[in-house]
């Protein structure tokens, strides 16, 4: 169930040539990323990141777990997806929020 407000608001989105790749390899959908992304939980945040900060985003389409890696430049909103994928629950918390050390 969405949230009633959108996790980020961004002005368009940009995405890396990983993220185009990791998308084409893993069938993951163009609006299936703005989803997570607009209704998404951040889960980490990276506020030091280079060139722009960036978060981790979670969300669950169809009940299944993708995250969303989107860094987003403060001037102008433009978010820029630098990956997605499914988390591995050998490797995250039964939540997908906290990875297992």
């Amino acid at each position: 169930m969405p949230k009633s407000s959108k996790t980020m608001n961004c002005s368009n989105f940009i995405f890396s040539g990983h993220a185009v790749n990791a998308m084409m390899s893993r069938n993951i959908l163009v609006d299936d990323v703005v989803g997570v992304i607009e209704w998404g939980e951040i889960i980490a945040d990276y506020p030091n990141d280079k060139p722009y900060p960036s978060k981790l985003l979670l969300n669950f389409i169809n009940n299944i777990p993708i995250h969303v890696m989107v860094a987003q430049n403060i001037d102008n909103s433009e978010c820029v997806v630098i990956t997605c994928y499914f988390p591995d629950a050998a490797l995250w918390d039964i939540h997908f929020k906290t990875k297992i050390k």
